[in-house]
């Protein structure tokens, strides 16, 4: 099962299409009709705000003084980027000590694998809101896809964790950290404990060895960004550049971008023809990441740091343009089957029309009015 790991970081990254072309994708066609003239209403009504500047309305840049600017960094590093590579670490370590207490005697079910299955998707929830830091150790060294290779269009995680199962059964975390990202990380932890009715020996072995070399990933990142954080946010260039409010407020763009195409659109098949799974598909539990990654962008976006900084020139439209389009997206969310490939097709294409909104308000209100840039990387075609 062991993979050259240059090839196999090329094949995890095509796979999780993160390949960066020049060339945006023909996201611009309309989505295909639904059968629900109330959602085409809500639809417009929620766009309507996001639009305003396309219609004359002219977007004020506030004035951020550099002082203000690593004030602000310093708070989104420390309040926000550590803890969230924290919390993920610390739910990994709690997984797998509940492994190793669960373990003792195989075969393990019941109550047992459902307090294993109950821990791993707190931990799923946290690496999704962590997910929002899409620059830095994680994404430079291409740990991001040993911890959660996604998508995966060609169910190479079900056949290769299988297959590593089958060919260590005494399978140590040492061992594992040196496999193909295919067989590690969150979505190798969900195959073994949502696939089988009860873990063997073996199973067990790779459930503890998973959740210990995960833990290790997390961990690295987080001290990283500890003793980093001033270089990867640029905290100590306010004076000369944008540089770090670029990297924060684009990070946060590709993040709804990034979940509004790979977890919704090109699963559910909205705009085009079906592609690849909804995020947590083996443990029908896609609605979870979701909200967490809303979650997150609710946190950093409703932050009232930032607030005070958009508030800066007596204008709040902006923050409550923000805080309502993601209140609207969560509460229609939080009205879902938890597997929302359940859903009916107006109810998720509402959620793709909600994450459309949110898309476009990052865009077109809160990025100009900070006076930075989209970044060229950019992948949604509103």
């Amino acid at each position: 099962m062991k993979i050259n790991h240059a090839l196999a970081m090329a094949l995890s990254a095509l796979s999780a299409g993160l390949l960066i072309s020049c060339v945006k994708p023909a996201d611009d066609n309309k989505a295909p009709e639904v059968d629900s003239q109330r959602v085409a209403q809500d639809s417009a009504a929620s766009t309507s705000a996001a639009e305003k500047d396309s219609s004359g309305d002219k977007i004020t840049a506030v004035d951020i003084s550099a002082e203000t600017e690593k004030t602000y960094l310093t708070h989104v590093a420390n309040d926000i980027v550590i803890p969230a590579y924290a919390d993920a670490a610390k739910q990994s370590d709690l997984l797998h000590d509940l492994a190793q207490k669960h373990c003792q005697q195989a075969p393990v079910s019941g109550d047992e694998l459902q307090a294993l299955r109950d821990q791993w998707l707190v931990l799923a929830q946290a690496w999704a809101g962590a997910e929002m830091i899409n620059f830095g150790p994680a994404t430079a060294s291409m740990s991001n896809l040993y911890i959660n290779y996604y998508p995966d269009e060609r169910g190479l995680v079900h056949s290769g964790v299988a297959d590593l199962i089958a060919a260590n059964p005494k399978l140590t975390a040492e061992q594992l950290a040196n496999e193909s990202a295919i067989v590690q990380g969150v979505p190798g932890l969900e195959e073994a404990l949502y696939a089988n009715d009860s873990l063997d020996a073996a199973q067990c072995a790779y459930v503890i060895s998973a959740s210990s070399a995960l833990s290790t990933r997390l961990k690295d990142i987080e001290k990283n960004w500890q003793q980093n954080a001033t270089n990867l946010l640029a905290i100590d260039k306010t004076a000369d550049s944008d540089q770090g409010l670029n990297q924060w407020f684009n990070s946060l763009l590709s993040l709804v971008e990034t979940m509004k195409s790979n977890a919704i659109d090109q699963p559910l098949g909205l705009t085009g023809k079906a592609k690849g799974h909804l995020p947590a598909a083996t443990a029908e539990q896609s609605r979870a990441i979701i909200n967490a990654k809303l979650a997150t962008l609710n946190e950093a976006l409703t932050d009232p740091v930032l607030t005070a900084i958009l508030g800066s020139n007596n204008e709040n439209e902006v923050a409550d343009n923000l805080s309502t389009a993601l209140a609207d997206a969560t509460t229609l969310l939080a009205q879902m089957p938890e597997d929302l490939g359940t859903a009916d097709k107006a109810t998720q294409q509402e959620l793709y029309d909600h994450l459309t909104t949110i898309t476009r308000l990052i865009k077109r209100q809160l990025i100009p009015t900070l006076g930075i840039r989209v970044g060229f990387n950019s992948t949604d075609g509103d």
